[in-house]
């Protein structure tokens, strides 16, 4: 657990400011005047760990408290979300949610403990980060067009790895199969390591990875990309065209992150949260350290938030049933 302390700074402003509108004080005119609990659903070091701690110190001078981190690992996110929803509604317990644990473990794992529709509220997506198909040194093709020709020539005997079933990499990595209708296997590694360990080595031709986990292979030379997943080409690999523009239409699949509180949490609080959040996301400093993790600010609206859940949920909801993904 790891404490960011207001400065006397910080704490003199706080003192010194009050907001009040009409004749009514609203409930975040004293909000917040305790430290912050922010929940990571993943260990320290990993890229959620590594984003909200670039985001703290701009987000407490704004908003004139710290944060206390909390690192709640397990389950695909599953255990930091339910700790989230569980809390108590007052502003004081936020979480930073993968995609994953909002959009695709309630229909991988029907036993999920929480429903992130009703049990949460969202306050902001706070980044995307965009994935990349890449081949393995010696394999056979360097471009995506001699890739799939290879897959057509050899149905099912060439295989796609990547880090870990009911991940975004996992749908990614299926979505790209229906989408293209090539026949390979599907090869879940214990996280993105493993399966980049496995690509360098050419125990398997093909991978769907995180750009943070491939960037200096790829820059190296020591792996071949083929396209990246996001609608548009990433500042990180600006060479590097996407699936869309090679031919497989309308692809665009990526990971992200967002910032949510639990269910009931006052209006009020969600709106200051999310002016707080939206304004640090454009701060240069902050975009700066969030590129060296391959992630890109997408700040939305509470309600642009919610909207993008229930989308994403039907999404993959939807392909998981059509390929039987929640018995892999």
């Amino acid at each position: 657990m790891t404490v960011f302390a207001p400065t006397r700074r910080m704490l003199l402003a706080g003192a010194a400011s009050s907001i009040v509108v009409g004749t009514t004080t609203p409930v975040w005119a004293a909000y917040p005047d305790q430290l912050i609990k922010v929940i990571v659903t993943f260990p320290p070091g990993g890229s959620a760990d590594i984003f909200i701690r670039a985001l703290e110190p701009v987000i407490a001078a704004d908003l004139k408290q710290g944060f206390i981190i909390e690192n709640r690992g397990g389950a695909g996110g599953n255990i930091g979300m339910q700790a989230v929803a569980q809390a108590k509604p007052d502003g004081y317990t936020l979480g930073v949610a993968p995609a994953g644990a909002l959009t695709i473990n309630p229909h991988i794992s029907p036993a999920t403990s929480f429903d992130p529709i009703k049990d949460l509220a969202p306050i902001t997506l706070l980044a995307d980060i965009p994935f990349v198909l890449v081949a393995a040194p010696d394999a056979p093709f360097a471009t995506l067009k001699e890739a799939l020709a290879t897959a057509a020539a050899k149905p099912g005997q060439l295989s796609v790895g990547y880090g870990g079933n009911g991940t975004v990499m996992h749908m990614t990595a299926a979505l790209f199969l229906q989408t293209t209708n090539v026949k390979l296997t599907l090869v879940p590694y214990r996280g993105t390591g493993p399966a980049v360990t496995d690509v360098l080595a050419g125990h398997i031709p093909l991978a769907v990875l995180d750009i943070p986990s491939s960037l200096e292979l790829i820059r190296a030379g020591r792996l071949k990309p083929l396209g990246v997943t996001s609608a548009k080409r990433v500042p990180f690999l600006p060479e590097v065209p996407t699936l869309d523009e090679q031919g497989v239409a309308g692809f665009e699949s990526t990971g992200w992150f967002g910032l949510v509180a639990p269910a009931a949490t006052p209006g009020d609080i969600v709106t200051r949260l999310n002016a707080a959040f939206v304004k640090a996301l454009g701060d240069p400093d902050v975009i700066e350290k969030l590129r060296t993790i391959g992630a890109q600010p997408a700040p939305m609206t509470p309600e642009a938030f919610a909207a993008y859940i229930r989308s994403e949920s039907a999404k993959w909801g939807r392909l998981t049933r059509e390929m039987n993904l929640a018995a892999q």
